[in-house]
């Protein structure tokens, strides 16, 4: 029997079409509900989707339609719909028209799925997230952004490529916003327990802590129109499958910090144990002076986009 009842992912584009069928294929719940506003495009996915279901040997139901009338009976929400950025554009770029988006969706959510465990992707992740808890006005503790569980994902896999190793075996961290000011979390990087200083020189290092920063913007130049979606969604579908299982799991994401790293009133990427009430809690690490300085630097960022949306109002 599967987990969840029913997981909704709203948005449709590569990011929520790809997150589906990743969803139906892993068999976490009942029905996976896609909803798009572009009638047709949720329907069209979802039927493509089911009908790889005999040869998959999935048992989810994916459905697909328009009406946010889909949340009813939620048990988890992943909100990916939102402008892609464009060749040249920043996520702090796309925060105006995004946060419209996610308000309609965000008050649908608080009338209609107020128990569920809300996982925004929207960019400016770590500011849509805060605008999507102050707007659905859920515990805290039911909404988090995928943010850190993918660019630590970019950053292991550099390293990995780095050093010729299985990218399984590099473990770390990147915290802080996802965005140019991330932080990728040296200190506690190791290849099977093996710390990651004494492996490569600092040099190289410095060179893929730069790589992993500008990761998402890499594969945007590169695809001259859109972003990325299939490493996203493998993140997007960790953070599920942890919350679906209650597997308790130990994860970067965009969480709301109160008082943790010496921060309050903002959402930031930080160690979290998931499970199936969401953030059970945020695991403060020990990060050196300079790491620290960084981190405070990232939070500062995501403060600064807070301010521009202050004025746009909770809603």
């Amino acid at each position: 029997m599967s987990a969840l009842h029913k997981v909704v992912v709203l948005g449709a584009g590569n990011i929520g079409g790809s997150l589906a069928q990743r969803l139906a294929e892993m068999d976490l719940a009942e029905e996976v509900a896609l909803v798009d506003i572009i009638d047709g495009l949720p329907q069209g996915k979802a039927l493509d989707i089911q009908e790889s279901a005999p040869i998959l040997e999935f048992s989810t139901q994916v459905t697909g339609g328009t009406s946010l009338d889909a949340l009813e009976g939620a048990d988890v929400v992943v909100e990916t719909a939102g402008l892609a950025r464009k060749p040249g554009m920043s996520r702090s770029d796309l925060l105006e028209k995004n946060a419209a988006i996610v308000r309609g969706h965000a008050e649908a959510v608080r009338t209609k799925a107020p128990r569920a465990i809300s996982i925004v992707v929207t960019n400016p992740v770590d500011v849509m997230t805060y605008f999507f808890r102050e707007v659905s006005q859920l515990p805290p503790q039911q909404v988090f952004g995928e943010s850190g569980t993918l660019d630590t994902a970019r950053f292991r896999t550099f390293v990995a490529e780095a050093l010729h190793v299985a990218p399984r075996d590099v473990t770390g961290f990147v915290l802080g916003t996802h965005g140019d000011t991330m932080v990728p979390i040296l200190s506690l990087t190791s290849v099977s327990g093996v710390p990651l200083s004494r492996l490569l020189p600092p040099e190289r290092l410095g060179a893929i802590v730069e790589r992993t920063k500008q990761g998402g913007g890499e594969i945007v130049s590169l695809l001259k129109s859109g972003s990325a979606f299939y490493a996203p969604t493998a993140s997007q579908a960790e953070l599920v499958r942890a919350v679906a299982n209650d597997e308790h799991r130990l994860l970067p994401a965009a969480a709301h910090l109160n008082g943790e790293f010496g921060e309050r009133g903002v959402y930031v990427g930080v160690p979290v144990v998931l499970g199936r009430r969401g953030v059970e809690r945020i695991v403060e690490v020990e990060l050196t002076p300079a790491e620290r300085a960084a981190f405070a630097a990232s939070v500062q960022a995501v403060r600064a986009d807070l301010q521009v949306l202050s004025k746009l109002g909770p809603g």
